[in-house]
């Protein structure tokens, strides 16, 4: 499994297992398998001192929520960029996809 995190040309992030979809060696777009949108919120907090801490809550779900297809195919146009996720989302994605998942959202500080 190749789990891989997508920025998409309308500023979404998807996770997925994503593989490349190949015509004549030449690379025509993606097949993202169980794609989940990725929210991310920033939060800042104050402790009434002069310093400021901010952590990310990272909330996950289903990229079309309406669809039963397991596979999205997406041509290599709306794709911007794709990355590797860091690891506690890794972790949130393979736990929710597992059934594991004891939580809504995590937290990177």
């Amino acid at each position: 499994m190749s789990i891989k995190l997508a920025v998409l040309e309308n500023k979404e992030q998807v996770i997925a297992d994503i593989k490349e979809l190949v015509d004549d060696d030449k690379p025509v777009g993606y097949i993202f398998n169980k794609p989940h949108r990725v929210y991310a919120e920033q939060k800042f907090f104050s402790d009434n001192s002069e310093e400021e801490s901010r952590s990310v809550e990272i909330t996950l779900s289903p990229w079309i929520l309406l669809s039963a297809d397991k596979d999205v195919l997406l041509p290599k146009n709306h794709v911007v960029t794709i990355v590797e996720p860091i690891e506690s989302v890794k972790t949130m994605y393979q736990e929710k996809l597992n059934g594991t998942d004891n939580q809504g959202a995590c937290t990177i500080e």
